[in-house]
């Protein structure tokens, strides 16, 4: 097993009064993950799946009396896969207001249902983490930081699932597993999914433009869709730990895109098995996208797991000048090109270093990324 980065944060955060939230898309580890921190943290635990039709059943509209004699004498509580309970939110509640000397570790394969049944009543009661496929930097200190650079290449074409990664050779049937449907899963056994094949079509078409600003109403005609249902197409897919968007910075200039938008996956290999091409580096036409992507969603990984909270946005003006990525962290702006080629050359326009004074500038190259995904 590989350790991940949330277990020390976790553990330090038991005890504290609050239940613990672990989100994260399917098969990213959340429950080993748990059931590591439980082995961990020594205390008797009692472990409640949510796929159980009668686990489901004991945490749907219940009482505090019903949940103590339930829990008993355990000091931890895991409830893995709780988006699939009904009115989990107000369980969780009682737990956390009636379980006192119990510590409650939730997963949850999205945040959709978590985030309709769980903020309101977990509001002040709860830690919130999310995981990810797993990170370059963890990678680097379990094998070491020479060979991570050796597989760049691979993680830019296949990712870095859990058992992507520790399962050499089977990668291609894992990823098309995965992006098959599985991911998905969620999606589909909701109401608002009504033609799955159209979230499909939807997420090849977000592949394809990984890396580009998205129109919806151009995806939408492309796909056969209105502007809305794609709209809130990639919501859910955002919901459900597959995609993240990247809006434009747009303060100073009357001539900045103000209401575009970019989009990722959170794994390169996902994106590759939804276009359904492994190709090599040398054999392919997008290893600029597949490098910006890796770099912004390690770099998410970094900031998320180091607990530091950043603004982020990509830059471009009506004219085609461009910024790949923009991170705003005390109130200090710092613009990133990306460049897989370190040969050539990347200029910041003089029209954002003119109208955002003090910005720090910097360009992400294979020789020296290790500093911007490792933190």
């Amino acid at each position: 097993m590989i350790p991940r980065t949330l277990e020390k944060s976790i553990l330090k955060r038991f005890h504290k009064g609050k239940i613990i939230l672990v989100l994260g898309a399917r098969q990213v580890g959340k429950t080993t993950l748990v059931n590591h921190i439980a082995e961990l943290s020594d205390l008797s635990t009692l472990y409640l799946n949510g796929d159980e039709v009668d686990i489901r059943e004991m945490l749907s509209d219940t009482t505090s009396t019903q949940l103590k004699a339930l829990v008993g004498h355990h000091s931890l509580v895991i409830i893995d896969e709780a988006q699939r309970i009904v009115n989990i939110g107000v369980t969780l509640k009682l737990m956390a207001d009636n379980l006192k000397n119990v510590q409650v570790l939730v997963t949850g394969s999205s945040s959709l249902e978590l985030a309709n049944k769980i903020n309101e009543p977990l509001t002040g009661r709860k830690f919130e983490y999310l995981l990810f496929p797993i990170s370059f930097q963890k990678m680097s200190e379990y094998t070491s930081l020479l060979e991570e650079k050796r597989m760049l290449e691979h993680r830019m074409i296949y990712g870095a699932y859990p058992e992507v990664v520790t399962q050499a050779g089977d990668e291609r049937e894992i990823l098309n597993l995965l992006a098959g449907s599985y991911l998905y899963k969620d999606l589909f056994a909701r109401e608002q999914i009504k033609k799955p094949a159209l979230l499909e079509k939807l997420i090849q078409a977000l592949a394809l433009q990984m890396g580009s600003e998205v129109s919806y109403r151009e995806v939408g005609q492309l796909i056969g869709a209105d502007n809305e249902t794609v709209e809130r197409y990639v919501d859910l897919l955002e919901k459900t730990f597959v995609v993240f968007r990247l809006t434009a910075l747009s303060r100073n200039l009357r001539n900045e895109l103000k209401k575009s938008r970019k989009i990722y996956f959170y794994d390169n290999g996902i994106r590759n098995a939804v276009i359904k091409n492994f190709n090599p580096l040398a054999l392919r036409q997008d290893t600029g996208v597949l490098w910006e992507n890796f770099l912004i969603a390690e770099r998410m990984k970094a900031n998320h797991y180091a607990g530091r909270h950043v603004n982020r946005w990509f830059w471009r003006t009506h004219a085609q000048q461009k910024i790949d990525y923009i991170e705003e962290y005390d109130g200090r702006l710092n613009a990133f090109e990306f460049k897989w080629n370190p040969k050539k050359n990347a200029r910041f326009p003089k029209t954002f270093l003119n109208a955002y004074p003090g910005s720090e500038t910097a360009v992400i190259t294979p020789k020296n990324f290790s500093d911007f995904v490792i933190k």
